[in-house]
Order: structure tokens, then C-alpha cells, then sequence
């Protein structure tokens, strides 16, 4: 589904997931998942490293960004202490 990209950089869905996926040179490239109308999408986007680096997100993408939809699942994981 298609998601105007102002509405997703002002955030006008309600984020359930912002996880750092990646790093650049410049940029900080991150996964999203957000809500909207009961359903889940996630996005990826990226962002200025610095403050000198003036990149907003979304900021190469067409006006329209596609978006996937994706499903909340449970998992269970072992951890060693």
C-alpha cells in the first residue's frame, strides 16, 4: 500500500517498531512499522548521522512511498546468563 511521505515523516500513524538497521558515511538507516486503520506496515528510512548531515526522512523517496504490510508474531527465544 501506498503512504504519503509527509504523512509518514510527521508521523500521522502511530509508530509500533523504530529499529536502527544499518549505518553509512552520512546517513542512519532505519525499519519502521506503524498502524493504521487496525493493519501493520513497515517502511524503511534514512536519516542525516550528524546534525551536519541535512537529510530528513524519506527525503529521496517519490511522494507516494509503498509500504508492506506485515503481521505482529509471537516468538519465543533461549538466552544464556
Amino acid at each position: 500500500m501506498k503512504f504519503n511521505k509527509d504523512d509518514l515523516r510527521f508521523e500521522k500513524h502511530e509508530t509500533v517498531y523504530d529499529k536502527i538497521i544499518g549505518k553509512g558515511r552520512w546517513s542512519v538507516h532505519y525499519e519502521r512499522v506503524f498502524k493504521h486503520d487496525g493493519k501493520f506496515y513497515a517502511t524503511t528510512y534514512q536519516m542525516g548521522a550528524t546534525e551536519g548531515q541535512d537529510e530528513r526522512p524519506y527525503e529521496y523517496d517519490d511522494d507516494e512511498v509503498e509500504c508492506k504490510e506485515v503481521f505482529p508474531v509471537e516468538k519465543t527465544i533461549t538466552v544464556y546468563e
